[in-house]
């Protein structure tokens, strides 16, 4: 991979000023290294992120700083949670003669069968792999084709992957798998849905029950309220009671 090039220049605001420079379209940035000494930087955010699309963080980066060029990697960037801005660039300075250690995403072509024939989910444990090769023969991404996934634990491990190992040493475990095919509903995932599915019922049944016993009780208190009604409002009407006969003369 080509070198691609970016000019910056050296940066004399540090520490909380460097908000002043945002505001001007920059970003602040430091380049280190292995028996280098860290150089203050500051580039153009435009120009830059035009850069990053293309290399990403395993293209080399030719980083001119005062007319001095520098291999670089960019190692990581903070980002602003809010507005997703670029608030400051690690630029890592390489040696072209010697291997580097990075990570590589990796990149789904093709089509599964299985997927397209509904028989089973594309399952991806593994989004990127360790790799080591010179600065200038890192891969911007391995391809993991998946068009002969046809069937239910059909997987791509690292020993399949199609790259340039002369080059490129894969430093993850062989076995390990990147792309597999995996049941459109697992074990696991049925006993979830049989635990939601009883307590669904198990609620319902609460319900129901709580239902009756509200329904019992409303009944009873009606029938207690017509009992006091009777007892206090028959209507009924009852005969003086008899004083006695009068003594006759």
């Amino acid at each position: 991979m080509q070198q691609i090039p970016l000019d910056g220049q050296k940066r004399e605001v540090l520490g909380r000023k460097v908000k002043q420079i945002r505001k001007e379209g920059l970003i602040p940035a430091h380049i280190f290294g292995h028996k280098i000494e860290t150089i203050h930087a500051q580039v153009n955010g435009h120009d830059f992120r035009k850069v990053y699309e293309k290399a990403g963080e395993t293209g080399v980066i030719e980083l001119k700083i005062d007319g001095k060029s520098h291999p670089v990697l960019v190692r990581s960037l903070q980002i602003h949670p809010l507005t997703d801005e670029i608030q400051h660039i690690d630029f890592y300075q390489v040696n072209l003669l010697e291997k580097v250690k990075v990570n590589v995403p990796l990149e789904i072509v093709g089509e599964a069968p299985a997927v397209e024939k509904k028989i089973g989910l594309l399952l991806t444990p593994v989004t990127e792999v360790e790799v080591e090769a010179l600065p200038t023969d890192l891969p911007e991404s391995i391809q993991v084709d998946i068009s002969n996934l046809a069937a239910i634990d059909d997987a791509i491990k690292v020993a399949n992957l199609q790259i340039d190992r002369s080059k490129v040493e894969v430093l993850a475990d062989a076995e390990l798998v990147v792309a597999q095919i995996g049941e459109l509903v697992t074990k696991e995932m049925e006993a979830v849905e049989a635990e939601a599915e009883a307590a669904a019922e198990a609620a319902e049944a609460t319900e129901g029950a709580e239902g009756e016993e509200a329904k019992e009780g409303e009944e009873a208190e009606g029938e207690e309220g017509e009992k006091e009604t009777d007892k206090e409002g028959t209507g009924e009407t009852k005969e003086p009671e008899s004083k006695g006969e009068e003594k006759k003369d």
